[in-house]
């Protein structure tokens, strides 16, 4: 039998982690990073790569290289809005009205789910070299906004990566777990989830160890990401406005 993990997919990075000795290790990936970022992409030879080697094309090749998926993966394409849909690659629907990505150094759509099932099993392939054992099932974290079709592309995902989801975990509740509020008789706990790309904030009811999330709200184009984008934009501004170069034009 193989081991199980625990992998938190994020818009903008993913980790994967495993209990020892009772307490959770994240696990580094192959470059030795704890953090993978959540891209896949292909290079002109159709190679597939992904986290650290697709972000290293992401500049000189962004037609190929695609992020932000955990924003396409179980919506349709009437349910995205103007931002998710504003990146360098091509972005379409398909008759069916599902969301697909195309790569035209493949010369292929791909659903989301494809894409981050590829991602998936890279994160299982680094587990199983710390292991040293097969891993052959996951626990896997989502949004608590997430609405059925989405938690199921998820696990679609998960299961294309060959992998068998044992359980789909609410984010704010994996937060609450890992700080220990479970071992209190009664909670109110307020989560805030302030990622790469999205912003929640979950109200949670706990009880004797049962998790109840009472509410939740959030902006999925807020996170951390923009915040970068805007600190670039200022210091851009200014460069411009002493030496006059746009730097973004660059």
């Amino acid at each position: 039998m193989g081991q199980i993990v625990g992998i938190d997919l994020g818009t903008t990075n993913s980790v994967v982690g495993v209990i020892e000795a009772g307490r959770p290790i994240v696990i580094a990936n192959s470059e030795g990073s704890r953090t993978t970022p959540s891209i896949v992409g292909f290079t002109k030879d159709k190679e597939i790569v992904i986290g650290d080697q697709a972000r290293r094309q992401l500049v000189l090749n962004p037609k190929n290289t695609f992020y932000n998926l955990k924003r396409f993966i179980g919506s349709d394409w009437d349910e995205l809005d103007e931002n998710s849909i504003s990146v360098p690659y091509n972005v379409k629907a398909n008759t069916n009205g599902s969301v697909r990505v195309l790569s035209p150094n493949t010369e292929r759509e791909y659903a989301p789910e494809e894409l981050v099932s590829s991602l998936i099993r890279k994160l299982i392939n680094d587990a199983e070299t710390y292991l040293g054992d097969t891993v052959d099932s996951a626990v896997i974290t989502v949004p608590a906004y997430f609405n059925e079709s989405q938690r199921q592309a998820t696990k679609d995902s998960a299961i294309l990566a060959g992998i068998k989801v044992d359980r789909i975990l609410n984010e704010p509740t994996a937060a609450a777990l890992a700080y220990g509020f479970e071992k209190s008789s009664s909670n109110n706990v307020l989560v805030f989830d302030l990622g790469g790309g999205t912003f929640d904030v979950s109200l949670l009811k706990i009880s004797n160890g049962v998790f109840d999330v009472k509410a939740t709200c959030g902006d999925t184009q807020l996170g951390g990401n923009n915040f970068d984008s805007k600190i670039v934009d200022w210091l851009a501004e200014k460069f411009l406005t002493k030496h006059d170069i746009d730097l973004r034009r660059d």
